[in-house]
């Protein structure tokens, strides 16, 4: 299914506002998440890991486990709200609620929809990184003022997990079915991209794995930006989001455009 490029427009930002007016109305709820989640976090590795993990070595750095962990918490969250957002959030609006067909009424094109669904969802993601960064920052876990550049690469990273859940949203028939690429795509990118552990210990087929992963890069960069150190090239990672969003970008319009075109 071809995509028409130039049936994209300053019009999908109307659609984009359409979210963000929706959004408002459960603000309080969908932040209080990213408010708390970095707090029980601390908590819970705080005191029940200090006396069972040591210093963490990472990037020539003698770092405390919660100190290591902080940062990956800001980009694990990225990952999480971007891409619910476009496949049970998309899903619902597309299949229950029928509110792209709404909207297609318009002359907004669909390209214009797929991409204000991406853009949102990764906007949402980058405000989620931007509250645990406000709440991070004063306990000392996120340096001041890199932390500021933090959102920068969480809306990158956002629009790559933003476009995955896309893809999915196009090809799986229920929404029941998103069970499988969290359990299968998302969950193993959680545990096994440097986000609980560093990875100079891990195999060269685990180091390789990893990298392949795109929260192994906003990781990278999100945990750069909160040290002043990262163990990988920061141009590489921001290379591989920019490329993987592009990529995937185009998948997802294909994969969209392909469900709803019958």
């Amino acid at each position: 299914m071809s995509v028409r490029y130039r049936d994209i427009s300053w019009r999908f930002l109307k659609v984009l506002h359409r979210d963000v007016v929706v959004a408002k109305r459960l603000w309080k709820v969908n932040f209080l998440v990213p408010l708390l989640e970095p707090a029980f976090y601390i908590l819970a590795f705080g005191l029940g890991f200090r006396t069972l993990i040591g210093d963490v070595d990472y990037a020539g750095l003698k770092l405390t486990y919660v100190e290591f962990l902080a940062p990956a918490l800001i980009a694990s969250a990225v990952m999480w709200n971007s891409f619910f957002e476009t496949t049970f959030g998309s899903f619902v609006r597309m299949y229950y609620q029928k509110t792209f067909d709404g909207i297609l009424a318009t002359p907004v094109s669909l390209e214009e929809i797929i991409v204000a669904e991406m853009v949102y969802a990764a906007l949402r993601s980058t405000a989620a990184a931007a509250i645990m960064v406000a709440v991070l920052t004063p306990l000392g876990f996120v340096a001041f003022p890199a932390c500021l550049l933090i959102p920068l690469v969480a809306f990158l990273g956002g629009m790559v997990f933003a476009a995955a859940g896309m893809i999915f949203t196009g090809a799986i028939p229920t929404i029941d079915m998103f069970n499988l690429p969290i359990f299968l795509f998302i969950t193993p990118m959680f545990l096994f991209s440097s986000t609980f552990f560093p990875m100079t210990d891990v195999p060269v087929w685990g180091r390789v794995l990893s990298w392949a992963t795109p929260l192994y890069h906003v990781v990278e960069l999100t945990r750069g930006l909160a040290l002043g150190a990262m163990d990988s090239d920061p141009w590489v990672s921001l290379a591989y989001l920019l490329i993987a969003s592009i990529v995937l970008g185009d998948l997802a319009l294909r994969s969209m455009k392909r469900r709803l075109v019958k």
